[in-house]
């Protein structure tokens, strides 16, 4: 943990810009550079310093390991789910194009787009909680010399 009281406030005023342009890469990856592994990433990123700054308890009162275990799975479950759906709905594995559908018009997106939206947000999810398992793995790790 860091005593240095403008590191601890700069790091409070900045994880919130952080989370805010993560989830941009992620909503906004379909339609321009970035997506879910790259918006997963940045909102590890986010914890990540959070821990480096507060130490290793104060992040996981936030996000409980449990909690990142589960969100390894969603992720990969959404994913796997989505391909899945499309088998059963008539196409191959990932074949965005049988999701296509008439509810909601104007708010729901059709077929490519909706397929896409939900695997990236499947890769996002995992990507933020491998990488925030990761660094939980190694920062509990006690020190042998």
């Amino acid at each position: 943990m860091i005593a240095f009281p403008i590191i601890r406030v700069v790091t409070k005023l900045l994880i919130p810009y952080i989370l805010l342009f993560g989830f941009y890469v992620q909503f906004h990856g379909d339609f321009g550079p970035g997506g879910g592994f790259q918006a997963g990433v940045i909102l590890a990123a986010a914890l990540i310093l959070y821990g480096l700054v507060f130490g290793l308890q104060a992040v996981q009162r936030v996000v409980p390991a449990w909690a990142v275990e589960k969100m390894m799975a969603m992720g990969v479950l959404i994913y796997a789910g989505t391909g899945i759906t499309t088998i059963l709905l008539g196409g191959k594995f990932l074949d965005y194009e049988v999701l296509d559908h008439h509810l909601l018009p104007g708010i729901l997106p059709h077929g490519q787009h909706l397929g896409i939206f939900i695997v990236e947000l499947g890769v996002g999810i995992t990507v933020t909680a491998v990488m925030t398992m990761i660094f939980y793995t190694f920062a509990g790790r006690k020190h042998v010399l």
